[in-house]
């Protein structure tokens, strides 16, 4: 019953399979051998980008902070929404790999909108010299909430940012789930909808560490190549993040994976509401917000179950208190630990 994170799981069996063909003999070093030259082509054609700049990295971190780093200057800033991966949990990673440049969060929700987009950038700019420059927008898919952005809210995003000349950044660490959510192909979930550039999530999906940069214009490249290795993020047997992402995407495996984790996730959401629960969000994805009794939750807790609460703790305060928790349902979890979890509460 572990429902902490989808970090939290194994790496595929086809994909240690991968790893063990591509530990065989020698290969060119830095991205100059046939595994990562398979994983570009593969990433390629899925993205419908033929022309695409496609960069491998260990991180999902690594990925927005150098794809940023590339889109904005030091003196400009990042727009994002107030809990954006970006914003809380990358120990101002893309702060530093920018060289300083400032992050301004748009709203107070998971989901930017064109509005309070259009605000925020209007609000910059308007102290000449002395303020940050606007920036690229970064958009997160699925956001951290669980929920996700339809391709018609994408393009009204780019058509508001691109308005102002202005790039769009998509954080993917779970594009997988919002593509088999959504059913709409990975081109129109991104370029085809304006974004131009996409940090290309596996790590949480069924990988054992790598993420893409995805330049839909390939013109940031040799930068992005240069920010990869000055921020030591350039593995020297790259073959070996190759493998697992020319794996990854070739034959839909990063679908099926995907398909798995929003299925079992869709089951859990349903016990939960059955049971009582209030869901603070509509589960799109993979990640559910729901809230139940303290009592409940240390009974949970208790028979083994692993999650994190968000708000408040488990000791302390009425068995009635509602506290909200996390729940997050990895591809490769068992649906008899979902089962034994609904028949707890």
């Amino acid at each position: 019953m572990f429902f902490m994170s989808d970090n939290t799981g194994p790496a595929h069996p086809a994909i240690m399979r991968a790893l063990t063909e591509a530990n065989s003999g020698f290969a060119a070093p830095y991205g100059a051998d046939d595994w990562t030259a398979a994983a570009v082509a593969n990433l390629r054609d899925v993205l419908e980008a033929p022309k695409a700049s496609v960069n491998l990295v260990a991180t999902g971190t690594a990925a927005n902070s150098i794809a940023l780093a590339a889109l904005c200057p030091p003196w400009a800033t990042t727009f994002c929404s107030s809990v954006a991966h970006i914003h809380e949990d990358e120990c101002n990673a893309p702060e530093f790999y920018s060289g300083g440049a400032k992050l301004t969060l748009v709203g107070d929700g998971e989901k930017l909108t064109p509005e309070s987009l259009r605000a925020a950038i209007e609000a910059e700019e308007i102290r000449g010299v002395h303020g940050p420059q606007r920036g690229p927008v970064s958009i997160t898919q699925a956001t951290e909430k669980g929920t996700l952005y339809s391709p018609a809210e994408i393009r009204a995003i780019c058509d508001v940012a691109h308005g102002y000349g202005l790039k769009v950044h998509m954080d993917g660490a779970r594009f997988a789930n919002a593509v088999v959510s959504l059913g709409v192909t990975p081109a129109e979930l991104t370029w085809k909808a304006g974004v131009d550039a996409l940090s290309f999530g596996g790590t949480k999906n069924g990988l054992m560490g790598v993420e893409a940069i995805v330049m839909f214009d390939p013109d940031p490249d040799w930068e992005v190549q240069l920010r990869r290795k000055r921020g030591a993020h350039l593995f020297s047997k790259q073959r070996f993040l190759g493998a697992q992402m020319a794996e990854y995407v070739r034959d839909g495996l990063w679908l099926e994976t995907a398909r798995a984790a929003n299925a079992l996730c869709a089951t859990l959401a349903e016990g939960l509401r059955a049971k009582g629960a209030v869901l603070d969000y509509e589960p799109e994805a993979n990640i559910i917000f729901a809230r139940l009794p303290r009592s409940t939750h240390a009974r949970l807790q208790a028979a083994g179950a692993q999650y994190y609460l968000w708000d408040s703790a488990l000791d302390g305060g009425s068995d009635d208190d509602m506290l909200l928790a996390r729940f997050v349902c990895d591809w490769s979890l068992p649906r008899t630990s979902v089962e034994e979890f609904l028949s707890l509460l």
